[in-house]
């Protein structure tokens, strides 16, 4: 049997896709159990799940930051206006410093950052729930903005909070995906072997 006839019924295209991944099980179930790890790490320990994930941003701003500047001087060598860019270059660099320094202001600014987005969108969530009939579905409406408005307001009161609860949502969907994967590739592995038996 060739790879085009794995998965019997469907179009070749497809049996070949399934054939393909069959064969990169084992990847595709490293990439779940890596998953799960990283929701348990999540779950369990936020904090240095945060932490992890502000030291990321700081190096991604700084290394960012250096190939502005770079760029900024390749354009100044060749007579181009090269200001701004240099001074966006310095800017991410020294985000990047901050977050290194400073990182529990790096978590409550961007928790504050969701807050406010989730007030704003709660508000213009009521002023259109306003402008639709009651046989429209207004009141779905009004209940989305109320909760967007009552979650910002949490967020806004206690973010560090906010920020073990939004990486418990982080750990929980990358808990969820790993398992899928997981389960996934050891279907694809089975099928494999009922494959290679045929």
């Amino acid at each position: 049997m060739t790879a085009t006839h794995f998965v019997g019924g469907f179009s070749p295209r497809r049996e070949l896709l399934a054939a393909l991944l069959a064969r990169n099980w084992w990847a595709i179930g490293l990439r779940g159990a890596l998953a799960i790890v990283f929701g348990l790490i999540a779950l369990f320990l936020p904090g240095a799940t945060m932490l992890s994930l502000v030291i990321v941003f700081a190096v991604y701003a700084f290394a960012d930051g250096v190939f502005g500047v770079v760029s900024a001087v390749r354009a100044g060598q060749s007579g181009r206006r090269w200001g701004l860019l240099a001074f966006e270059g310095l800017v991410n660099m020294g985000v990047g410093v901050i977050a290194v320094l400073w990182p529990g202001i790096t978590v409550v600014a961007f928790v504050l950052l969701v807050a406010v987005w989730a007030m704003m969108t709660g508000a213009l969530e009521l002023a259109a729930a306003f402008r639709l009939g009651t046989e429209d579905g207004r009141w779905w409406l009004v209940v989305g903005g109320l909760v967007s408005l009552l979650y910002g307001a949490l967020l806004l009161v206690a973010p560090m909070l906010g920020a073990v609860v939004l990486t418990w949502w982080l750990g929980a969907y990358a808990l969820i995906f790993g398992v899928a994967l997981v389960v996934l590739a050891f279907k694809l592995k089975a099928k494999l072997d009922q494959h290679q038996r045929a």
